[in-house]
């Protein structure tokens, strides 16, 4: 069996708000709205509480932006100018302790996908700076979840078991759940989610030593195309 571990990017590897605080400011910035970025402040604080079903911090700001009246447009020039900076210091962000380790050890036992809605700006440049680009065997960006991820996960369940890690559900973990994925649920949202995870922590460092058990059992499932019965020979 070749078992695939389908990771996000941002709350899953990519940690911190700094590129949201980034994306608010890009808001302020373009609507001339000094008080926007302390409201967004304030509703990151709130998402981070529970006190808001928002589905992540993007979400979080989306939502205040919309409830201001603020264009679409201008929402989506303003992501766009935030993930120009990701990984400078106005979008700083941080990488889950013994990525590097965590992340050869497991790719001994199964095959590691990346696939992210979010577009190519500075990620690689991120994961060569976190010594983890030759991790992955491959790297999808922009990719339109959640349907976006259903081809990924259907491929790779034709190879063998899949883990999709991520930190929303709708996006990241749903899509593979519903094709009979395994799934681990990470971030501000592991403790109050309701949805059935496989698997759960704070941080995806919470989890490696469950995910590394997962791979390594998984890798050793025999292949039922290799050890089915042959058909009687006619006589």
């Amino acid at each position: 069996m070749a078992p695939t571990i389908l990771f996000d990017f941002d709350g899953t590897l990519a940690l911190g708000d700094g590129p949201i605080t980034a994306f608010a400011r890009a808001i302020a910035e373009r609507t001339g709205d000094s008080e926007f970025a302390m409201r967004a402040e304030a509703a990151l604080a709130a998402f981070a509480t529970g006190e808001t079903d928002a589905r992540d911090g993007y979400d979080a700001v989306t939502r205040i932006a919309r409830e201001a009246g603020v264009d679409a447009d201008v929402i989506g020039a303003s992501y766009d100018d935030s993930r120009a900076l990701l990984g400078s210091s106005e979008a700083a962000v941080d990488s889950p302790e013994g990525l590097p380790a965590f992340l050869e050890t497991l790719g001994t036992h199964a095959r590691l996908v990346l696939a992210t809605n979010a577009p190519g700006d500075g990620i690689t440049a991120l994961l060569q700076s976190w010594g983890v680009a030759e991790a992955f065997d491959a790297v999808h960006f922009t990719v339109g979840k959640p349907a976006g991820l259903v081809p990924l996960i259907r491929d790779a369940l034709a190879t063998g078991p899949v883990l999709a890690v991520g930190d929303i559900v709708e996006n990241d973990l749903a899509p593979a759940a519903e094709l009979g994925a395994d799934t681990a649920l990470v971030g501000a949202t592991f403790a109050r989610s309701t949805a059935t995870a496989t698997m759960r922590g704070r941080s995806l460092a919470d989890l490696y030593d469950q995910i590394i058990a997962w791979a390594a059992a998984a890798s050793r499932l025999p292949d039922a195309s290799q050890t089915s019965t042959p058909a009687p020979s006619a006589s």
